[in-house]
């Protein structure tokens, strides 16, 4: 055999036990499939209906979101609920016992506010002698912040710019000065929680400053938290007028109107 066949020969032998030792590539595996849903949730989609519950009693959005998320963890969690807030409203997808059990919530969380009436009564004291007494009446909902005021409102400078041509223009805003009211009411299973802040606010006098005469206000503040019970009076606090031999004591009663 002449030396070039022998070298083919050789060539070929060795091509054919390399592919006799080398492993076959692995096949590629399918691509794995999506589980097949299990019958209890196919009953469960399959018996859902839809159902929108109207919120009759609840108008504020942070009310109606905590009525959301007692209704989320509640419920199943393969129930779906939405809140709308333009129609104030919940809507369900959901069989027909968890619609029941939605509906049964919801009657005891959409209840309507109870509303009452708050009477302060500021005693007005020269020493030991009563000089006036003035009442302030307002009514108030259950977890809503409500405020009364009732005074004046003071002009203050606060700047100026020239205009040109010998003309200057004068900006100027504005204070409250009178008495000023602001209460939250929340309640609680022995009570009724008061969140409370009076504010009384007038003229002591005036001071110039660069060339402009700006008044001084007088300010007193009480502001803080009472358990009341309808019916009976609270005294909250009393606030000396600085100076002067005046004192201002306020006290509260609490009626229920619904």
């Amino acid at each position: 055999m002449r030396p070039s066949r022998l070298l083919l020969s050789l060539a070929l032998t060795a091509a054919t036990l390399h592919a006799q030792s080398t492993p076959a590539p692995d096949k590629p595996k399918p691509a794995s499939q999506a589980p097949s849903p299990s019958p209890d949730y196919e009953r469960f989609t399959a018996t859902s209906v839809v159902k929108t519950f109207y919120l009759t009693n609840i108008s504020q959005q942070n009310d109606a979101n905590e009525v959301l998320i007692a209704l989320r963890n509640i419920l199943d969690p393969r129930v779906h609920v939405y809140l709308l807030v333009s129609q104030n409203a919940i809507v369900m997808q959901a069989p027909p016992d968890q619609i029941a059990l939605a509906q049964r919530l919801l009657s005891e969380l959409d209840r309507p506010k109870k509303t009452y009436r708050l009477t302060y009564t500021l005693t007005d004291f020269d020493g030991d002698k009563r000089v006036g007494t003035q009442h302030f009446t307002m009514i108030v909902v259950t977890g809503q912040r409500t405020t009364l005021k009732q005074g004046s409102k003071i002009p203050v400078a606060t700047g100026s710019y020239d205009a040109g041509k010998a003309s200057s223009q004068t900006q100027f805003t504005y204070l409250d000065v009178g008495m000023n009211f602001a209460a939250t009411l929340d309640e609680f299973a022995n009570g009724v929680r008061l969140s409370s802040k009076v504010e009384e606010s007038s003229i002591a006098d005036s001071s110039t400053i660069a060339g402009v005469t700006e008044p001084i206000i007088r300010q007193a503040v009480l502001e803080g938290t009472s358990f009341l019970t309808p019916g009976k009076p609270v005294v909250l606090g009393s606030l000396d007028i600085a100076g002067t031999t005046r004192r201002l004591d306020i006290a509260i009663l609490m009626d229920l109107v619904q």
